[in-house]
C-alpha cells in the first residue's frame, strides 16, 4: 500500500478537501500512474453529492485520467515505464461473461468496476484521479497518441468515447443527418466526431449563444430549440439524433425529427423518467435507444481516431484548489466545455 495526495469528498454535498487516500501494492498484472491530468465530468458531481445513490465516504471521484507509467508489475506486457497512458471510466469487469468477451465491458454481466465508488474484485472501493498516482490492471490501461496533449485529451476517456461509441453503432458516416442536442461537454465532442466520420451534422440548442462555437466545431447548421420554428422546419430531416443532454426533452417533438427508421439515442442522463407517446415511435419506424460509454478497445479506437484528425476537447485547465468553484461552475453551465485539474498542484 501506499498513501498519496488526493481531493476527495468527505461526506454527502460536503465540499471536496485535500485529504490522503490508499492506493494499493503493485501487483503483477498492474500499472503505476504517475497522473497529470484529470478532466472533471458532471457525474463527479452527481456521484459525489449522493445524487445516483448513497456512497462510501471519503470518496475521490475522476474518471478522465492522463499521465504517465511510473512503474509495471513483473508481468506487464502492454506498457512501460514512460508511456503516455490513459484510465477511463472502467478499472475492471469479470473479463468472462459475453459482453466482457465481445469487447463490451461497460456492460460486464457481473458489473463492471468503475473508476471510483465502485467495489472492485477484492473488495475495496475504488478511488479515482483526483489525486497524484493511480495503480490499475493493465487491461484498463489505454495508449494516449503522441498527437494528443495529455491535458485535452483527458475528457475523451469519457465525454470523448461517451459520443464516439452510438455514432460507431449506428453506422454514421458520409450522407448520414445527425442532430447533436446540446453543446456542452459531451455535445462539443459529437459534433467534432461526427464531422470527423462525414456526416452532416445540426446541433440543437436551446439558444443561439454557442453558434459561432458550434460551427467552428463541424456543425452544419446550428438551431435554436427554443424557437418552436425549428421543429416544423426540421421535421423528418435525421437519421440519427444524439441526446446529451441531462435535463428533460420533449420526447415527441424531438423523435417527430427523425425520418423513417430514424433513432434518437440519448447519452445523457436526466433526474426524472421521460414520457413516451408510443406513436411517435409507430408513425415512422422510428427508434430511442441507449448507449453506455465503451468498451476498452473502442475507447482506444477513439483515441486513435481522436489523434488522426486533430481532434480534442475544449478545455480550462484549473489548479485542485478551484475544484468545489469548478463544480458549481459546471451546475451553472459556465464552462467551454470541460474543466481539467492539473495534478502538479495537488501538493500545493
Amino acid at each position: 500500500m501506499s498513501s498519496v495526495i488526493a481531493y476527495a469528498a468527505p461526506a454527502e454535498a460536503a465540499p471536496l478537501e485535500k485529504t490522503v487516500i490508499e492506493r494499493r501494492a503493485l501487483g503483477p498484472h498492474d500499472v503505476l500512474i504517475d497522473i497529470a491530468f484529470a478532466g472533471i465530468c458532471h457525474s463527479d458531481i452527481h456521484t459525489v453529492r449522493g445524487d445516483w445513490g448513497p456512497q462510501q465516504y471519503p470518496l475521490a471521484p475522476g474518471h478522465e485520467i492522463t499521465g504517465t507509467v511510473a512503474a509495471v508489475g513483473s508481468e506487464v506486457t502492454r506498457h512501460g515505464v514512460g508511456d503516455r497512458v490513459g484510465v477511463g471510466c472502467l478499472v475492471n469487469s469479470c473479463r468472462e461473461c459475453a459482453p466482457c468477451l465481445r469487447g463490451e465491458e461497460q456492460y460486464c454481466a457481473r458489473g463492471a468496476v468503475g473508476t471510483y465508488g465502485a467495489v472492485d474484485r477484492d473488495g475495496s472501493i475504488t478511488q479515482g484521479g483526483y489525486s497524484e498516482q493511480v495503480v490499475v490492471t493493465e487491461d484498463f490501461v489505454l495508449r494516449i497518441p503522441d498527437a494528443l496533449p495529455l491535458d485535452a485529451a483527458a475528457p475523451l476517456l469519457c465525454a470523448g468515447i461517451t459520443t464516439y461509441s452510438p455514432l460507431r453503432h449506428w453506422n454514421v458516416g458520409p450522407g448520414t443527418r445527425v442532430a447533436v442536442v446540446g453543446l456542452g461537454g459531451l455535445g462539443h465532442m459529437g459534433v467534432q466526431i461526427a464531422h470527423a466520420l462525414g456526416a452532416e451534422v445540426t446541433v440543437l440548442s436551446q439558444t443561439l449563444s454557442k453558434k459561432d462555437e458550434g460551427l467552428r466545431l463541424g456543425a452544419d447548421r446550428y438551431l435554436a430549440t427554443g424557437d418552436r420554428e425549428t421543429f416544423r422546419e426540421l421535421r423528418g430531416s435525421f437519421d440519427v439524433i444524439l441526446n446529451t443532454v441531462s435535463a428533460p426533452i420533449d420526447l415527441r417533438a424531438y423523435l417527430g425529427l427523425l425520418d423513417v427508421n430514424g433513432t434518437l439515442v440519448c447519452v445523457g442522463a436526466p433526474p426524472e423518467p421521460l414520457a413516451l407517446n408510443t406513436g411517435s415511435l409507430i408513425a415512422g419506424r422510428r427508434s430511442i435507444a441507449g448507449s453506455n460509454i465503451g468498451g476498452i478497445a473502442e475507447t482506444q479506437e477513439m483515441l486513435d481516431f481522436c489523434a488522426e484528425h486533430g481532434i480534442t476537447a475544449q478545455i480550462e485547465v484549473i489548479p485542485a484548489s478551484a475544484i468545489n468553484e469548478a463544480y458549481e461552475r459546471v451546475l451553472a453551465s459556465d464552462v467551454r466545455f470541460r474543466f481539467v485539474i492539473d495534478a502538479a498542484t495537488f501538493a500545493d
